[in-house]
C-alpha cells in the first residue's frame, strides 16, 4: 500500500500536468513571499523585530508541546491526542499551586518569586508526568499489540476525558493567571523586547537542550532510541521496554506541564479547551519538522510560531491557520518525511 502510494505520487509529480502544478505552486509561493517582503519593508525594521520576538516566543511554546508528540510517536507510533490537554492541565495545576507557594500579583517582578516559581514548575511537571504515565499504563499499554485504530480512538477518548475533568474543575470561562513576570523590557532597534519574551525563550531553550542531551547521552535515552528502532531486539538485549515507554510518556508530559505553566505566565489566562488548538499547532509542528525527530519538532515549532506571527502581523489574521496547513501540505508533498525526518523501514 505504502509503495503504491509512493509510486502514484512520483508518477503525478513527474507527469507533465504534475510539473505544471509544481510550477504554479512555486510561483504562488514566490508571490506571497514578495508581498510579505514588501509589507515588511513598508512597516520598518522595528515592527519586524517586534513581530519576530513574538513569533520566537510562541514558537518556543509550540516546540515544547511538539516534543511530546514526536517522542511518543517515535517510540510506539501513537499520536497521543491527549498530549495537548496535558499542556492545558499543566497550566491549571500551576495556577492552583501558585497561592500554596505564596505567589500572587502583589509579588510580581520581585526576586522573591524565583524559588517559589521554580518549585511550582517542578511540582507541576512531576504531576503531569505521573498523570501521563498512568494514562499510558491504563489506556495505551493493553492496546499496544492491537490494530492501530484502537489506541488512536483511545487517545481521542482520553483527550475528551481530560477536557471534561478540566471543565468540571474550572468551568467554561477563561481562568485568570497571575501576572508574576516583570512587564518591563529592553528597547532594541526601536522594538521593545519584554522580559516575558526573554523568559519564555530562555526557559524553553534550556528544556529543549537538556532533553537533547538526555536522549543522546544517558542510558535511558539510548534505551529510548533503541526501543524506537526495534522493540523486539531491544527486549532481547535485556532492556525493559515497558519502563522505557513509560519514561517517554513521563518526559513528554513534563515538557507539556512546563509549556502550560509558561503559557499561563506569558498570556495570563487559561481555558479548559486550550489544548485542542495548541495541540493541533504543536502536532502540525512535529509533522512539519519530521515526526519522530526531536530536533525536527523544535524546528517545526519555531517555524510555526514565526509563520503565525508574521501572517498575523502583516496579513489577514483570519487566514493564518489556512496558510499554516497549506505550507504543511506543500512540505509533505515534496518531502513526506518532514524537514528533518528520514525514511525508515516499516516496523
Amino acid at each position: 500500500m505504502v509503495g503504491s502510494l509512493k509510486q502514484a505520487r512520483i508518477a503525478f509529480v513527474e507527469a507533465p500536468i504534475g510539473r505544471l502544478v509544481n510550477l504554479l505552486v512555486i510561483l504562488a509561493v514566490l508571490y506571497v513571499i514578495f508581498i510579505l517582503a514588501m509589507k515588511v519593508v513598508g512597516q520598518g525594521p522595528s515592527y519586524f523585530l517586534q513581530i519576530l520576538t513574538f513569533g520566537v516566543a510562541n514558537g518556543a511554546i509550540y516546540a515544547l508541546v511538539a516534543l511530546g508528540y514526536t517522542m511518543v510517536y517515535g517510540i510506539i507510533e501513537l499520536i497521543n491526542f491527549a498530549h495537548g490537554d496535558l499542556f492545558t492541565l499543566g497550566g491549571f495545576i500551576s495556577v492552583f499551586l501558585l497561592p500554596i507557594f505564596g505567589l500572587d500579583a502583589s509579588k510580581a517582578g520581585t526576586a522573591g518569586i524565583i524559588l517559589p516559581l521554580l518549585a511550582v514548575f517542578i511540582v507541576t511537571m512531576l504531576i503531569c508526568g505521573a498523570i501521563n504515565v498512568s494514562i499510558e499504563r491504563v489506556a495505551y499499554r493493553p492496546l499496544r499489540r492491537a490494530p492501530r485504530l484502537a489506541p488512536l480512538i483511545t487517545a481521542v477518548g482520553m483527550s475528551f476525558v481530560l477536557e471534561g475533568v478540566m471543565f468540571l474543575w474550572k468551568g467554561p470561562f477563561n481562568v485568570p493567571y497571575p501576572n508574576l513576570l516583570p512587564t518591563t523590557g529592553f528597547v532594541i532597534g526601536g522594538a521593545t523586547i519584554g522580559v516575558k519574551d526573554i523568559f519564555v525563550i530562555v526557559v524553553a531553550g534550556i528544556l529543549m537542550v537538556v532533553l537533547a542531551l538526555f536522549v543522546s547521552r544517558s542510558r535511558l535515552g539510548k534505551a529510548m532510541r533503541a526501543t524506537a528502532q526495534d522493540q523486539d531486539a531491544t527486549e532481547l538485549m535485556g532492556i525493559d521496554i515497558n519502563r522505557t515507554i513509560a519514561a517517554t510518556f513521563f518526559i513528554g508530559a513534563v515538557l507539556a506541564g512546563a509549556g502550560g505553566t509558561i503559557f499561563g505566565l506569558y498570556y495570563n489566562t487559561m481555558v479548559f479547551d486550550l489544548g485542542f488548538s495548541a495541540g493541533l499547532f504543536a502536532f502540525t509542528a512535529a509533522v512539519f519538522g519530521g515526526i519522530g525527530n526531536i530536533q525536527g519538532a523544535a524546528l517545526g515549532g519555531l517555524l510555526i510560531g514565526l509563520i503565525t506571527a508574521l501572517w498575523d502581523g502583516y496579513m489577514e489574521s483570519t487566514w493564518t491557520q489556512v496558510i499554516i496547513f497549506a505550507i504543511l501540505i506543500l512540505v509533505l508533498v515534496f518531502r513526506p518525511t518532514g524537514l528533518l525526518g528520514m525514511r525508515v523501514p516499516e516496523k
